[in-house]
């Protein structure tokens, strides 16, 4: 925008009674935003020249807040773990993808796929990660100088071993490395004359943009929105204009010229050709989300990273619990690394029971070798392909002890949510007992109730929040075309409102009712009166549906049905009330690319935590203990956590959660942006205010 145009912007926020911004763009529109800022008073002194303002309007308004939030599909900006809209673009690209599968697959084709990206990759190597392309191409890491042959090699050896589908992802910045554009067409010639492949080219385009926020997506901006309220109310007219971020899963406030000139270093690195650099400006996670990748693309490629003899391992895999997305999306992983590196991965099929009891049934037992085709188009199967199920060892713990002795487990890797957790318990403690425990045992939390202590976050549980925001989203269409019609839905999560909480934080919910709170008649009597004040003041003029969320376990007396017939009886017919329950819708189909993404990495770190702990003798496994673990997700960190500590200080073991909750605090904000009233501000005998 042009000075005379900043002159007019001004002059309408000072006549619309405007003195503070939030903006919402990308690194181009914040720093025009803090330009702006920094000419306010000048603009004003000009417009009062001209006697377009007041004097006094300029005393009024002589300061100018800022704050910017980030929207970027390209998850381009430094300072900040996630940009708004780059999970619902991720989403986009996947489903793409998945759809393309399909006929790559009956058609034995090659696709090449760009995406949007032009000096960040991040969107073309999650694509990767997601979905198992073949090869990436992303600015921050071009390929080797001899890339064109390394590529070949890699895509033969998959087709050799028996893939019938390849994939290649290019970013529309992707260059080699002499800054040299890589095109989609030149990657598509070389499919096809080099190695004779059916090759297609798609650009998904502006479809990248466009679509259904996803759950992640709208709980992050609906924070970081909150946050950038309480940024302005509290800034000073000396205080930097402030950039909102997220940051280890916490929300806070960056200098916002900071963050710009970061980002603007990243494309200076690469213009270097300074890509390690590059990728150093990037935040952890991409370098270690690469490493994923490129360790589970290699196998059969690099045999230099296979282990010697006498360190490869057999290493069980086993899902225990409900289904959860990612979990297939995990043991491909796992197996694709224990391959790379030498290890035998064997699956243990339908749990413990599975193990006990059909280990050695003809022609085919529970317990199976995998290989490299075995897990092939897994990453985005919901469900569990090898099966899972809630029974625990304990069932039959010397059975259980004999088949690991008698399959020769060297390592045990388990998925699964908190019957996982409680078996990874018994086994260490069984150790004492039984030798064949005394192996390194990781265990990857898998659950859509988010209820595993030792993380802040289990894969599935963003598959099951997508799953239940667009339930919700169908079932507030219809009661907002009712005008006056209040829904209770009820969620799933066990003992734990994580999952209530979030899609009550994602969709707008009126009101939300977790177990850790707990339901009471003073509380409904307070939230029906709300209600009736909403439909009183709305008076059908706006699309006034409401939803309220409960936790299946939030009460036993108050069910949903009952909430639902209470909040009807005493509409006295100003509106009516519904329940619905979507059960095991929430378990989700297809997974979501966060829970892929974050399956795949997670279970390499597992497994190389099982390489590095297996050097452990039988005694020092039953004395040290720190072999057995949880792996979590605390902030941007990626922890091992002790069993025996966790059990003891992180396990509320009655309610089957972690006794500290990091998501609680979240309550207040979906309970303030609701308008729900506090106990405090309502006669405890009506309800009312």
């Amino acid at each position: 925008m042009e000075r005379p145009g900043r002159l007019r912007a001004a002059k309408n926020m000072v006549t619309a009674g405007i003195d503070a911004l939030v903006i919402c763009g990308g690194d181009g529109s914040l720093t025009g935003a803090d330009k702006f800022r920094k000419e306010w008073p000048g603009l004003l002194e000009e417009l009062v020249e001209k006697k377009e303002l007041t004097a006094e309007q300029k005393n009024t308004y002589k300061h100018l807040n800022i704050v910017g939030l980030v929207g970027s599909i390209d998850n381009d900006m430094s300072s900040t773990d996630a940009t708004i809209g780059c999970y619902s673009s991720l989403t986009r690209i996947c489903e793409a993808i998945d759809c393309i599968d399909a006929t790559a697959e009956s058609h034995q084709r090659a696709f090449v796929i760009e995406v949007m990206g032009r000096h960040c990759g991040w969107l073309a190597l999650m694509a990767g990660v997601s979905t198992s392309a073949d090869f990436i191409f992303i600015p921050e890491k071009p390929p080797s100088e001899n890339w064109e042959a390394e590529m070949c090699s890699i895509i033969r050896r998959h087709r050799d071993m028996g893939k019938r589908k390849t994939i290649v992802i290019v970013a529309e910045g992707a260059h080699d490395l002499a800054l040299k554009k890589v095109t989609p067409a030149r990657v598509k010639d070389l499919l096809s004359i080099d190695l004779k492949l059916d090759t297609r080219i798609t650009t998904l385009g502006h479809v990248q943009r466009g679509g259904r926020p996803c759950a992640y997506d709208r709980m992050l901006s609906t924070l970081q929105g909150v946050e950038a309220v309480h940024a302005v109310l509290q800034a000073k007219p000396d205080t930097p204009s402030p950039v909102i971020c997220v940051i280890e899963n916490k929300i806070v406030r960056k200098p916002l010229l900071k963050a710009v000139e970061d980002t603007l270093e990243v494309a200076k690195a690469i213009e270097a050709k300074d890509f390690a650099r590059a990728m150093h400006l990037r935040d952890a996670e991409f370098a270690e989300y690469h490493n994923a990748y490129t360790v589970t693309t290699a196998t059969g490629t690099k045999p230099e990273q296979k282990l010697p003899k006498d360190k490869q391992l057999r290493i069980g895999i086993i899902h225990v619990g409900a289904p959860a997305g990612g979990m297939n999306a995990s043991t491909r992983a796992a197996v694709a690394y224990c391959l790379t590196r030498g290890h035998t991965p064997v699956a243990l099929h339908n749990g413990f029971p599975g193990l006990c009891r059909h280990h050695d049934d003809q022609p085919q037992g529970s317990v199976r070798e995998m290989s490299w085709l075995d897990v092939q188009g897994w990453v985005s199967r919901g469900g569990s392909e090898i099966g899972c199920n809630r029974a625990l060892p304990s069932d039959d713990m010397p059975k259980t002890a004999w088949c690991f002795e008698k399959y020769k487990i060297d390592a045990l890797f388990i998925v699964g949510g908190f019957e996982a957790f409680t078996a990874v318990s018994e086994l260490r403690k069984a150790r004492t007992e039984y030798p064949a425990f005394r192996i390194p045992i990781a265990l990857l939390p898998a659950t859509i109730s988010n209820n595993v202590p030792g993380t802040e976050y289990s894969i599935g549980s963003d598959t099951c929040l997508n799953a239940l925001v667009d339930y919700c989203d169908a079932i507030k269409q219809s009661a907002s075309a009712s005008r006056r019609r209040c829904f209770v839905v009820e969620t799933q999560g066990g003992k734990s409102g994580y999952i209530a909480t979030i899609a009550g934080l994602s969709i707008g919910a009126t009101a939300v009712y977790t177990p850790e709170e707990g339901i009471n008649i003073k509380m409904l009597a307070r939230d029906i009166e709300h209600l009736r004040a909403c439909f009183a003041k709305d008076r059908g003029q706006a699309k006034a549906g409401k939803l309220i969320l409960r936790n299946e376990h939030a009460s036993e007396t108050y069910t949903t049905e009952v909430i639902a017939n209470m909040i009807k009886e005493e509409a006295h017919g100003r509106f009516e009330s519904r329940h619905a329950i979507p059960g095991h819708v929430q378990q989700g189909g297809t997974p979501s690319p966060m829970d892929r993404c974050r399956a795949i990495r997670l279970a390499v770190r597992c497994i190389e935590f099982l390489e590095g702990s297996a050097t452990k003798s039988k005694g020092d496994a039953v004395t040290d203990g720190t072999d057995c673990v949880v792996i979590g997700i605390k902030g941007a960190s990626v922890v091992f956590g002790a069993m025996e500590k966790v059990e003891k200080e992180e396990t509320n073991w009655k309610d089957r959660r972690p006794k500290d909750e990091s998501w609680l605090g979240l309550k207040t904000i979906v309970d303030t942006l609701s308008g729900r009233p506090k106990p405090e501000d309502c006669c405890q005998s009506c309800g009312r205010r």
